[in-house]
């Protein structure tokens, strides 16, 4: 597998190796060994898969302690733009927002660990995304951030978001760091 560093050092992109054949191909999606070699040293839990269609956008989400949770995304069918943006305070990459385009095509991963809010925005017809957490969903510890808050910096990318009732009512950055603490 190929592990490619992000402007945020504990954000990482992962492209699996494939292997093809007359058949079709293979790829080891994951193996606890070789990630923890890789420096991610997760115990996942729990396994989503989502499928989105165009401009649906998800996100800017995370969860609160003591639910708190890393993540690894990968991308199953179409194309992403994936946002993450650091929450924790004492992070020398406190409140930066990355994005990274993820594709099916090139066999994209992203491990996202605690600390972050994250969302990604479909450039597809349709996408499928996979993603492996490290503690169990908990409605009552769920958060997010409105995904056009100026201070997050997506409006640039997103121009047409499909999102969800509970999307359009998160509230803004500033609202969420004066509620929680990362």
């Amino acid at each position: 597998m190929k592990i490619i560093k992000t402007a945020i050092a504990d954000v990482i992109l992962i492209r699996p190796e494939v292997f093809t054949d007359q058949r079709g191909d293979f790829r080891e999606t994951y193996r606890d060994t070789r990630y923890k070699e890789a420096g991610i040293d997760c115990d996942f839990v729990q396994d989503n898969l989502v499928h989105s269609k165009k401009y649906a956008f998800r996100g800017m989400h995370f969860q609160i302690p003591p639910f708190e949770q890393a993540k690894l995304i990968t991308m199953i069918k179409g194309e992403i733009i994936d946002f993450v943006t650091d929450l924790r305070k004492d992070s020398k990459t406190y409140l930066k927002t990355i994005n990274i385009k993820m594709s099916a095509k090139d066999e994209d991963q992203l491990f996202i660990p605690t600390g972050f809010a994250h969302g990604y925005y479909v450039l597809s017809n349709e996408a499928c995304v996979s993603y492996k957490v490290s503690s169990p969903y908990a409605s009552d510890h769920q958060g997010g951030i409105r995904w056009n808050d100026p201070k997050l910096g997506l409006n640039e990318l997103i121009k047409i978001p499909v999102l969800s009732e509970q999307d359009k009512a998160l509230p803004t950055l500033d609202e969420v760091l004066a509620k929680y603490e990362f």
